[in-house]
């Protein structure tokens, strides 16, 4: 818990999807810091004892929950919502699965599978993968944004303009976010938490974990944001960066096209030096490898980058 925090918003005050109309779990006024109680994306489906056979039974209907949604006194249409990412409560506990149908390589991968993590929410020292791999950690939360002005229920996995299912791992301890607000009052929600993800999260699933964010929320008034923008408090990848990186390419006209061949290379890569089985690969690299786009200029082909950190294994 936050001794220091104006309010606790529990884990029971949750919602899927985002829809102008829910009722504010709590009403606060700009300046306030919140703690958040958050799920996993799974909702709880998947647990330290689940296996594969579980992904096939999970029910996406109950898939990113998040916690909120938060009434921000004095929020209008045109302010931004402005978001202080003071930091996160671990659980210790997450998982990465390869969801049949989802993922930059869906193709390639057509079976569920799944990996279970243990880590120490203390410490955060880098987590166990297998026999040798150990993947450094670096919390954030995935899901984490505001009401759209436009009316009814709109889903929670794509990301909007107002923010939602941004996936961005630098919106880490430290780091402000600035949303666009759409409504009245915002209506903040946060959840779909990781303890660890790459960029561009390739299989779908990082180290999906359960725990608790606490984060200051003012208002920047007729701010008129387009989109959402951040500022991180220091240099974002020095977690990965000690040992440097292996790194394949995509080259051609099409940048989806680029990412899966930078990436599939990668899977082989990994599979063949470190005698992995190509999904476990697949969603190691998930978790802690980083897709660039390195060149978008030099018409028609462009060059998609994906970054290994060596760290992991040595």
């Amino acid at each position: 818990m936050c001794s220091n925090c104006d309010y606790t918003i529990h884990g029971r005050h949750f919602h899927y999807g985002w829809d102008n109309t829910f009722e504010p779990a709590q009403r606060v006024a700009p300046g306030s810091t919140v703690f958040f109680e958050c799920h996993d994306s799974s909702g709880g489906q998947l647990s330290a004892k689940s296996t594969a056979a579980d992904i096939a039974a999970l029910d996406f209907g109950k898939i990113n929950p998040v916690t909120g949604p938060i009434h921000v006194e004095g929020a209008e249409p045109g302010d931004a919502l402005k978001v202080t990412i003071e930091g996160f409560e671990p659980s210790g506990f997450g998982w990465t699965a390869n969801i049949p149908g989802f993922g930059l390589l869906a193709e390639d991968f057509k079976d569920p599978a799944l990996t279970l993590w243990s880590y120490d929410p203390a410490t955060l020292a880098p987590s166990a993968f297998g026999a040798h791999g150990r993947v450094p950690l670096k919390p954030f939360a995935g899901t984490i944004g505001v009401a759209p002005a436009e009316p009814g229920h709109h889903s929670v996995v794509p990301p909007r303009r107002v923010g939602g299912n941004l996936d961005i791992r630098d919106l880490s301890a430290g780091t402000v976010l600035y949303l666009p607000v759409e409504v009245a009052g915002a209506l903040f929600s946060v959840g779909d938490t990781h303890a660890a993800q790459g960029d561009g999260e390739v299989c779908g699933t990082a180290i999906e974990s359960p725990m608790n964010v606490t984060l200051k929320l003012d208002l920047v008034k007729d701010a008129r944001l387009r989109m959402p923008r951040f500022s991180t408090a220091g240099p974002v990848t020095r977690h990965l960066d000690a040992k440097g990186y292996e790194v394949t390419t995509g080259v051609g006209p099409d940048l989806m096209a680029g990412a899966r061949h930078a990436v599939a290379d990668m899977v082989e890569l990994l599979a063949g030096r470190y005698n992995l089985n190509p999904v476990d690969a697949y969603m190691l690299v998930s978790t802690c490898g980083d897709l660039r786009i390195s060149e978008i200029v030099d018409m028609p082909n462009w060059v998609v980058s994906f970054y290994f950190p060596r760290i992991v294994f040595e």
